[in-house]
């Protein structure tokens, strides 16, 4: 086994194109890291130079503390797990699982018992003298990953490996994959563009944009304190409410459009650097779920409620998602627009850019009585607003 060290990586394509700039990054020996971000923000130019499929153009990239910077894939001990499964068609299973092995030239007894140990912890005993074009999308995705424990290899990697399967099979894989890399307890750097499958399989999750790292941390310290506007956008499902906004003259109020919330002290003492917004812009970020119907409080508290004009109710069972209009602005960082335009929004609405009413979306019980069309009282959770600085789109905390 072995930890993957990259410090300060970068790559320049030979057009001046910059596609990774000064990457720091660390997987521990076991852990499952998810690099995740929009098209073109470098997740996978960053994995191929891993496994070395890409020259680095500066930067030290270490595998158990060696620097493999010039080592050719081949000696580097990294299995690669491809968005297309690439199976040979006219082998079998157990053909496909073996075949790097049978390129060793390994005895084929030990070569025999490799995959059948394989196929028993993929669940693919009863396929070995399948061809794959009988086996299921989830099922060839797992021969792929067989042909690549069974090398033993130090590293992990996987790009995009269920982009091709339908919605059910996807939740399934991620169960799936998450357990196998747990069991083999090898390194492993997962790439998706997709924000929900970063968060319920990374251990810890790295978010880039246009080739930098933006923040890495477990998936809750990514949702809970977002170090800025782009990951705080991009990051959960719904999208997070951005809007522009004043912090009052006494610190004590944040004004959005026409409205203002009370800020209780414990949120006051959480980020001290609220203190030197007052009187001052900054843009506030209100996650779905801390938005709930007011007809259904007992008794909301002074300062807690916003009130806007319901458009579309999305009935999900378990809640209702209320997309609505509220007189304020919606924040005209390019980062918010790049996160919302891009990330795995689940049907959140595109983000307006200005305007005098903008869009928001609530995650509200099933049991509320909301219709479209009606004016609706929102209770916010103020203790769980979001601030970021306008001018530089990082969280305000200290």
């Amino acid at each position: 086994m072995a930890t993957i060290t990259l410090e300060k990586v970068s790559k320049v394509y030979p057009n001046g194109l910059p596609a990774v700039t000064d990457l720091d990054l660390e997987v521990a020996e076991g852990e499952l890291m998810v690099l995740v971000g929009p098209s073109g923000s470098g997740k996978t130019t960053a994995l191929r130079m891993v496994a070395g499929l890409e020259d680095i153009t500066s930067g030290t990239l270490r595998m158990g503390g060696q620097v493999v910077n010039d080592l050719p894939p081949k000696d580097r001990n990294v299995a690669m797990v491809f968005q297309s499964y690439a199976l040979y068609p006219h082998m079998t299973v157990a053909e496909n699982i073996g075949f790097a092995l049978k390129l060793r030239k390994m005895p084929k007894d030990q070569i025999k018992a490799k995959v059948r140990d394989a196929a028993q912890m993929l669940g693919l005993t009863d396929y070995l003298n399948s061809k794959p074009a009988q086996l299921s999308g989830g099922q060839r995705q797992r021969v792929a990953m067989g042909r690549a424990i069974v090398r033993e290899p130090s590293v992990f990697l996987m790009d995009e490996p269920l982009s091709n399967l339908d919605a059910k099979m996807r939740v399934q894989m991620r169960a799936e994959i998450s357990r196998i890399q747990r069991r083999v307890g090898v390194a492993t750097m997962y790439v998706t563009h997709d924000q929900t499958e970063a968060m319920t399989m990374g251990d810890r999750v790295a978010v880039l944009h246009m080739g930098r790292l933006q923040q890495c941390g477990t998936p809750q310290m990514l949702y809970e304190r977002p170090d800025n506007i782009f990951v705080a956008a991009f990051i959960g499902s719904p999208a997070m409410n951005l809007y522009e906004a004043g912090i009052s003259s006494d610190g004590e109020q944040v004004v959005i459009g026409s409205q203002s919330l009370a800020l209780p002290r414990g949120l006051l003492e959480s980020r001290p650097g609220l203190a030197a917004m007052k009187g001052r812009k900054v843009v506030v970020g209100i996650r779905p779920e801390h938005l709930s119907d007011a007809a259904l409080a007992p008794s909301p508290g002074p300062g807690t409620t916003l009130y806007a004009d319901v458009e579309l109710i999305e009935a999900l069972g378990h809640e209702l998602e209320v997309h609505f209009l509220i007189d304020a602005t919606r924040a005209r960082s390019e980062e918010a627009a790049a996160a919302q335009e891009t990330a795995d929004l689940g049907g959140a609405p595109a983000l307006t850019m200005a305007g005098a009413k903008s869009e928001g979306v609530a995650r509200v019980s099933p049991r509320s009585q909301l219709k479209a069309g009606s004016r609706a009282a929102f209770v916010v959770d103020t203790e769980h607003l979001h601030f970021f600085d306008p001018d530089t789109g990082a969280a305000i905390w200290n």
